[in-house]
């Protein structure tokens, strides 16, 4: 299993012989290299969206017809890409489980909003904002997607045991590095954490040191770009 940061909210999943593309903001993403896109994207198999926020989405339908692989996302944004945007997508919902080869991948609850890009002075509705479990190579990948805590997490944790948790930690949209160390240690068993959605913009939080903090005991990877994560 290979786990790389593309800045923000993206990772590159290598896992039993899959490429997942988690939330992949490449152009326009301050934390990511320009004219690296190529390495990030290199023998993708499938895109998995969280939901439609432009920092998450905005590059999904450009990667998924250049490799010509599906998009995995809630049934309502997958409905209408599926309908208007000439890609593969794969539309399930929360508490669905989706085969990708041997990799597991069950869509699960968060709490945010989701839309795309304004048309006619509004913002489009893109369904429900969701995180994943990942399952593979004997591990399980939480993936939280945007949120705050949520008293589901303790039932996602009875149901999937996740070994590697990767957090939405930057604030102000999501919950803050201390939330996100109340929540993994309060409904987790984490062998490992990853903290995401901070340092790209001044308004998020710069440093992991308070989920470090909160959390003692777990390694706690505060990621690289582009860098494969110790895990």
């Amino acid at each position: 299993m290979k786990l790389v940061w593309l800045g923000h909210s993206g990772f590159r999943l290598e896992i039993a012989g899959q490429v997942l593309l988690i939330d992949p903001w490449l152009s326009g993403n301050p934390m990511f290299p320009a004219g690296r896109a190529g390495e990030a994207t290199a023998g993708a198999t499938a895109v998995l969206l969280t939901h439609g926020h432009g920092d998450h989405a905005s590059n999904a339908l450009a990667i998924a017809r250049e490799q010509e692989i599906p998009i995995a996302c809630i049934h309502e944004l997958s409905e209408w890409w599926n309908a208007t945007e000439s890609v593969k997508t794969i539309g399930f919902g929360k508490g669905g489980t989706i085969a990708l080869g041997e990799v597991r991948v069950t869509m699960v609850n968060a709490v945010h909003s989701s839309s795309t890009d304004w048309q006619g002075g509004r913002p489009v509705y893109a369904g429900s904002a969701a995180g994943f479990m990942i399952a593979g190579e004997g591990h399980v990948i939480y993936v939280s997607g945007d949120t705050d805590v949520m008293a589901d997490m303790k039932i996602l944790n009875d149901l999937h045991h996740p070994d590697i948790g990767i957090l939405s930690a930057g604030g102000w949209y999501t919950m803050d590095m201390a939330r996100a160390a109340y929540a993994a240690r309060t409904f987790f068993d984490f062998r490992v954490v990853v903290p995401c959605h901070y340092r790209t913009f001044p308004i998020l939080e710069q440093s992991a040191k308070a989920l470090i903090e909160g959390l003692p005991g777990v390694r706690v990877i505060e990621p690289e770009v582009l860098v494969p994560l110790p895990i």
